[in-house]
């Protein structure tokens, strides 16, 4: 690798933006992380040993500011929730409503989800991956930095139990076009879709205010499920 390669940007399928903390945001990052947070270190995080319980494992890469993770968690108590959030704020607020729900059964990393699947996330470990409302990046030159790239998913299959689900949902329907344009031809999955395209929002997915608003508006939103083979 030449000096100019090694200089070139790390593309990044998000923005940094450390943001500020509300007051009950650090309170709870500070009453909650050291017992619901994970930290970023290179090596294998031991699951059973997290939740001191065997259950299913469910991994969401980028949970925004935490409310559909923390409902999720709240509404199936029989799974163990991983959430992975670049954004401090987000982080914060998850943890204000962990403490509300009372959850035991989520962890949360403050970390980029690229670096924690790669060095923390045990082949054949997880239930389910879930992506919920990337950054559509729709800018065309700027689609190299959308998060579901074929590369990526492959690093995904591999930590995914056999029969284990990729479950992603946009409110960008050229994304969700380019979603399925990725995972259809992958060889490692099935599409779930009975059309072979998209599914109907299943009830584990809640509904956000958000997409309510953007129904009401005549916004359409696509779910994508494929099983791991």
């Amino acid at each position: 690798m030449n000096s100019e390669e090694k200089n070139q940007r790390k593309i990044r399928s998000f923005v940094l933006r450390k943001g500020r903390l509300t007051k009950g945001q650090q309170r709870a990052m500070e009453l909650h992380f050291p017992r619901l947070g994970l930290e970023f270190k290179k090596e294998l995080y031991d699951f059973k040993a997290i939740f001191e319980r065997e259950a299913p494992v469910v991994l969401e890469i980028g949970f925004g500011m935490g409310k559909s993770f923390a409902e999720q968690a709240r509404d199936q108590r029989d799974h163990d929730f991983i959430g992975i959030e670049v954004h401090n704020p987000g982080v914060g607020a998850c943890l204000v409503l962990a403490e509300e729900y009372e959850l035991e059964n989520i962890r949360v990393i403050n970390h980029d989800a690229v670096e924690v699947i790669e060095h923390c996330i045990p082949d054949h470990s997880l239930d389910r991956i879930q992506i919920f409302f990337p950054d559509p990046w729709h800018k065309k030159r700027h689609h190299k930095r959308r998060i579901v790239q074929t590369e990526f998913c492959q690093k995904l299959h591999k930590k995914l139990k056999p029969g284990g689900v990729l479950h992603l949902a946009t409110d960008w329907e050229n994304y969700a076009e380019h979603m399925l344009e990725v995972l259809q031809p992958m060889p490692e999955f099935k599409n779930l879709s009975e059309t072979d395209d998209y599914v109907p929002r299943p009830e584990s997915r809640p509904l956000t205010k958000f997409e309510v608003r953007g129904q009401n508006l005549g916004h359409g939103v696509w779910d994508l499920m494929f099983s791991a083979k």
